[in-house]
């Protein structure tokens, strides 16, 4: 049976966390009780699988949809992730609390569980409250045994940096960066599909179970880059109507943001997927005859074979692909 390729909508899949909140149902989610932290937008991992709402596929698995179709629907480059699976985790998540100061390992680091990825990933920020921030990288001059002796010393917030942020920035994280998300903050978070990640500092509060979460302190001193990794972060106001503004550029994803006004044309390529995460406003995607209508929150994967579709009406749009030397 041949399926005629389509823009792919999918039910996410809800994650409750310590630092989460209620601000994932302004998308218009039915969103589970508890403090949700993490909408899994598209996501193919043993830990969350999202399903599609919409076509001939709706009710199938993006695991189902890569064993079946990925080899085709995914490009040259998109079908090739490292762990067999898609290549992208999408996630949007609310920021109620502080999250755990963290670090995230590369795809080299040997303490990797079996079958994980490293994680890169970046932070588009879709909302803060007055006064929000983020921890963002290390104080310039930490080294592994300063870094170290702060940890054991109780003092690792004076080795952090802290970054005020407001809704369109955007973060590029390599792999090794410490960081955090902190309260009051929403973002759309594009990232390999990975959920290896280490902690280093929990604020000393109880999780979800009323016990401390686990830290990780030697994985994470390991892993850390301390000379930087690369990370980069930008306004993004700047943006004009109907332009790709180049937001991340990684061995694992290009994000580009696109602010439509009117009709826009755009193209799969053979290399890639598109990914498409309304950042704000309403419209639609069109492709062929066919539409489908488009509203902040909402995600789509437009597979590599599907070609010339066009996007239409008030939108702020972040594009996603697989670069093509991956």
């Amino acid at each position: 049976m041949t399926i005629k390729p389509y823009p792919l909508h999918f039910k996410p899949e809800f994650k409750e966390r310590v630092w989460g909140g209620r601000a994932l149902e302004q998308f218009g989610f039915d969103v589970p009780e508890g403090h949700i932290g993490e909408g899994w937008m598209i996501a193919d991992h043993a830990n969350g699988v999202s399903h599609v709402l919409n076509g001939e596929l709706a009710g199938q698995g993006l695991d189902q949809i890569r064993e079946k179709l990925g080899d085709d629907w995914f490009g040259s480059a998109g079908s090739k992730s490292g762990n067999g699976r898609f290549p992208l985790l999408i996630k949007l998540l609310d920021c109620n609390d502080d999250l755990s100061v963290q670090v995230h390992p590369n795809d080299s680091y040997a303490g990797l569980p079996k079958g994980e990825l490293g994680k890169t990933e970046m932070w588009y920020v879709l909302d803060a409250k007055p006064g929000a921030k983020i921890i963002y990288g290390l104080q310039p001059g930490v080294t592994r045994e300063s870094f170290a002796a702060a940890i054991e010393e109780n003092r690792i917030m004076d080795t952090l940096q802290e970054v005020s942020v407001q809704a369109g920035d955007t973060f590029y994280i390599p792999a090794g960066t410490v960081h955090a998300l902190c309260a009051g903050v929403l973002v759309a978070e594009i990232q390999q599909n990975s959920d290896t990640t280490y902690r280093l500092y929990d604020y000393d509060r109880p999780g979800l179970d009323g016990k401390p979460r686990e830290l990780h302190i030697e994985d994470s001193l390991n892993v850390t880059a301390y000379e930087g990794a690369g990370a980069t972060r930008m306004k993004t106001d700047g943006a004009k109507p109907n332009e790709w503004l180049t937001l991340a550029e990684s061995p694992y994803f290009i994000t580009d943001k696109g602010v439509v006004n009117g009709s826009w044309k755009q193209e799969t390529s053979p290399e890639s997927f598109d990914i498409v995460i309304v950042a704000e406003g309403t419209g639609s995607i069109g492709w062929g005859s066919d539409r489908i209508g488009a509203k902040a929150g909402d995600c789509f994967l437009l597979p590599a074979p599907l070609g010339a579709y066009t996007l239409e009406g008030s939108l702020t749009v972040l594009r996603s692909r697989v670069p093509s030397s991956k």
